[in-house]
């Protein structure tokens, strides 16, 4: 597999002797020093180009950076709406396991790109002086926030008011129902209370990482525990022990903060809590 420099090499080297790029950024996991590194990062890669024509009539110009054993072109397909405008993407999959997301973005659209960027920008090359003189990668954008009374009552309101259609799958024995509101829905906005916590206790000034990924690394093993064991979905019985278990961990994390800010605890819980006994007695739910 292909290091580091070996690729960062591959990436750029060409690029300073082709006219059409003008400048060239890294983003992503890679352009943050909080982040280890490993051999699963992707490679998100901008190329600033002034003839995007000349790129998109032919894939040869990507063989330079090695055998892949897949591609795909999210602006080009019919399945999945193009959503970055006058930007063409490429997200690549060598045989030797590296990734690369790469984009052609109209060099007329640099003030743009960098006013709408998250922070996590590295300039890599820059022919013409077009990024800003003090840029630097931040991950500031993905800090932890502390909540507003009125984001913590609305994160209260749509775990709770979520967690109903749960129920509502599970009386009806609508299993890929119940686990879809509690994927996408409930568990998310647990999460986001328990980072909110933590934040609390450790200040907020650090992120936990997309999808929450880093979470493991502040919650205390019980905690850690109870969380992965609402993940066991694959029959009604371990789906309503993962709602209550949900249930358990949102009402603990979220009277937390209300304490911690001085915050009404909304009456949200002791109504779903008890609509929930109430569906599951009537239809023979445990």
């Amino acid at each position: 597999m292909r290091n580091e420099r070996e690729m960062m090499e591959l990436l750029l080297d060409w690029t300073k002797n082709d006219p059409r790029v003008r400048l060239v950024t890294l983003e992503g996991s890679r352009a943050n020093r909080h982040i280890p590194r490993d051999a699963f990062q992707d490679y998100d890669i901008s190329y600033f180009v002034t003839d995007m024509a000349s790129f998109k009539e032919s894939d040869g110009w990507l063989d330079r950076f090695g055998r892949r054993l897949m591609m795909q072109k999210p602006e080009d397909m019919e399945l999945f709406p193009a959503e970055l405008g006058n930007w063409f993407s490429y997200l690549l999959l060598f045989e030797d396991g590296n990734k690369l997301d790469l984009t052609l973005i109209p060099v007329e659209e640099t003030e743009d790109y960098f006013a709408g960027s998250d922070g996590l920008v590295e300039v890599l090359l820059d022919k013409d002086g077009r990024a800003p003189d003090d840029w630097r990668p931040d991950d500031r954008s993905y800090w932890i926030q502390p909540p507003t009374a009125r984001s913590f009552d609305d994160c209260c309101n749509e775990f709770w008011m979520s967690s109903t259609y749960v129920v509502k799958g599970l009386a009806r024995r609508e299993w890929l129902f119940a686990i879809d509101h509690l994927n996408e829905v409930a568990r998310p906005n647990l999460l986001r209370m328990m980072a909110w916590q933590i934040g609390g206790e450790r200040g907020y000034t650090f992120s936990v990482g997309k999808n929450y990924k880093l979470i493991d690394r502040y919650l205390e093993p019980k905690d850690w525990e109870a969380l992965l064991s609402t993940y066991a979905e694959q029959d009604s019985d371990s789906l309503r022990r993962s709602l209550r278990t949900c249930y358990a961990l949102f009402r603990q994390f979220s009277q937390a903060v209300a304490a911690r800010f001085g915050y009404p605890y909304p009456d949200y819980d002791e109504a779903i809590t008890g609509y929930t006994d109430r569906i599951f007695s009537r239809h023979h739910c445990k």
